[in-house]
């Protein structure tokens, strides 16, 4: 459970207590949560030496969801992008180690469906950290003397996919993320977007942008509660009966899935409040907001 991006300047003297210097505003989110979105690795590429700051400024059970680049995603549309992604991967987000978790790759809503580029995406993405590594040494010119290739821990990389043209919504796309392992996003967008529930990989990934617009409208305790009823679902490795699939089969039942749910309705510092109002509601074990005591009065409207 977690908040997508964490240095919003409206969010100081909210929920950033006053005083608190900007440098620890990652620290303090990570106090209250178990988990963020790394949003900056989706507008240019990163340093290494960041990414270790970000690891040390965490508590050990921390976990970072990394936003793929949009020089992939938007501007290359999945097409001619080895050295592209061996410059992501080449810079940083393996020096997260074990606090690396999903990689997030958001389609723009102006490019429709490809399937074959598309196949060819899922194909070349790396499945651990070991093969990332290798990715990344093909790195070209723009890392040399600043690449990190090497990696720190023997573990699996989860990749998620959030795509918004309507022709992504379809069986053949279900399809190929479930062979693939990868999760489709369940986006909560205020309608503006598509939305369909199929789970396609072994963890769901689910992105709450705000009710009513985008990006601003909060989260009231009704909704709160249904969410809270199926990410239960979800987590117990089933679905809620009435999931909005795309494919009449359901996923695989497991015993138990993860769940990486990231607010993302920031702009009139809804986020951490809904978030930590979520995380009450599941009986997520009460983290304890160091640095300074997080007002109460957002969650009450």
């Amino acid at each position: 459970m977690g908040i997508s991006g964490w240095r919003y300047p409206p969010w100081r003297g909210v929920f950033y207590p006053e005083g608190l210097v900007q440098r620890r505003e990652l620290a303090f989110a990570a106090s209250c949560f178990g988990s963020v979105e790394i949003n900056g690795t989706f507008y240019g590429l990163q340093e290494p030496d960041r990414f270790r700051r970000w690891y040390d400024e965490t508590p050990p059970d921390f976990r970072f969801a990394v936003k793929g680049s949009r020089f992939i995603t938007h501007m290359k549309k999945l097409a001619d992008i080895a050295v592209p992604l061996a410059n992501f991967f080449a810079s940083g987000p393996l020096a997260l180690g074990e606090k690396l978790g999903p990689i997030l790759w958001q389609l723009g809503p102006h490019t429709p469906l490809d399937l074959d580029r598309l196949a060819a995406f899922c194909e070349r993405l790396p499945r651990t950290h070991d093969e990332a590594a290798r990715l990344a040494k093909r790195h070209d010119q723009r890392l040399r003397g600043r690449a990190c290739t090497r990696a720190l821990v023997d573990q699996r990389l989860r990749h998620a996919l959030e795509p918004r043209h309507p022709s992504f919504f379809t069986p053949p796309v279900v399809r190929l993320l479930r062979r693939h392992g990868i999760a489709l996003v369940f986006a909560d967008t205020a309608e503006l977007f598509p939305y369909a529930e199929d789970v396609t990989a072994d963890f769901v990934y689910l992105r709450l942008h705000g009710t009513g617009k985008i990006y601003v409208g909060g989260y009231h305790d009704a909704a709160l509660d249904g969410w809270a009823h199926r990410l239960r679902a979800w987590m117990a490795g089933g679905e809620p009966l009435d999931a909005r699939r795309i494919l009449d089969r359901q996923a695989r039942r497991r015993a138990a899935r993860d769940a990486y749910v990231y607010f993302d309705n920031d702009v009139k510092v809804r986020a951490p409040f809904d978030a930590l109002r979520l995380a009450r509601k599941l009986g997520l074990p009460e983290r304890p907001c160091a640095g300074g005591d997080v007002p109460k009065t957002k969650g009450a409207r």
